[in-house]
């Protein structure tokens, strides 16, 4: 609290708080916290693992709601969802959020793995940075959610250059995450993208972010199916191998 307090005074721009609650009680009292001390919005990032064999598909999607409505009721500051990417039907929950009073989505959490020591057999926690290849997983889903829901949607997980970004912009994204790319390389790369991202809006004529935004989303790509079809055969051919390597 008193490191959000410390940022408000001293920034002009927007500082949005992330809370991971375990109890019901402590997701309303932090929530409460962060509001009084100058959040001006709240990241729901429900970190749930579902593990538990008796937790249906439903279970652990009314786990969310019922967390975003008890906030509603105790907060006044605009409430965005941290989701996973495990839902069985990503859109119709982001509709049911969205029903529920929601301001916003982010796409997606990343669950840190373990891993096992081969030696001890230790379970140990590992952190892995993100990569690259993660972000078409968050560009898709967004291409498929944008128009169908009012939500503002943000991309977080393997943004790491400004092709990246772009990509996510035209999908429909409101908003792109950096994390793993200021934590490898400093937070002088958040310029670097920036800068590489105005420069492309000029080269391709586009007057403004707004101008661009889901313009390649599934409702305005040119072949809307390519955001659902697998086509196996079409992605598998185009994998050249390495000289020598049999196919």
């Amino acid at each position: 609290m008193e490191h959000l307090q410390r940022l408000k005074s001293s920034l002009n721009i927007p500082v949005i708080a992330s809370l991971n609650g375990i109890s019901r009680g402590g997701w309303i009292e932090y929530g409460e916290a962060l509001q009084q001390a100058g959040a001006d919005a709240l990241e729901l990032n429900i970190y749930h693992l579902a593990a538990n064999i008796e937790d249906s598909s439903e279970t652990v999607e009314n786990r969310y709601l019922d967390i975003l409505r008890e906030l509603k009721n105790r907060v006044s500051l605009p409430l965005t969802l941290k989701l996973s990417p495990q839902f069985s039907s990503p859109i119709n929950f982001a509709q049911r959020l969205e029903a529920a009073g929601a301001d916003g989505i982010v796409l997606f959490n990343r669950f840190y793995q373990p891993d096992i020591d081969l030696e001890t057999l230790e379970v140990l926690p590992k952190l892995h940075l993100s990569t690259p290849e993660e972000a078409l997983l968050r560009i898709r889903w967004t291409a498929l959610m944008y128009g169908r829901v009012k939500l503002s949607l943000a991309v977080t997980g393997g943004f790491h250059q400004s092709a990246d970004v772009i990509k996510a912009l035209l999908a429909g994204a409101d908003v792109v995450h950096l994390c793993s790319v200021l934590l490898a390389h400093g937070v002088g790369k958040l310029g670097e993208i920036r800068a590489e991202l105005e420069q492309w809006l000029v080269e391709h004529e586009y007057e403004s972010i707004c101008q661009l935004k889901g313009s390649v989303s599934q409702q305005n790509a040119i072949d809307p199916s390519a955001y659902e079809r697998a086509n196996y055969l079409q992605v598998l051919d185009s994998y050249t191998p390495a000289s020598g390597v049999l196919r």
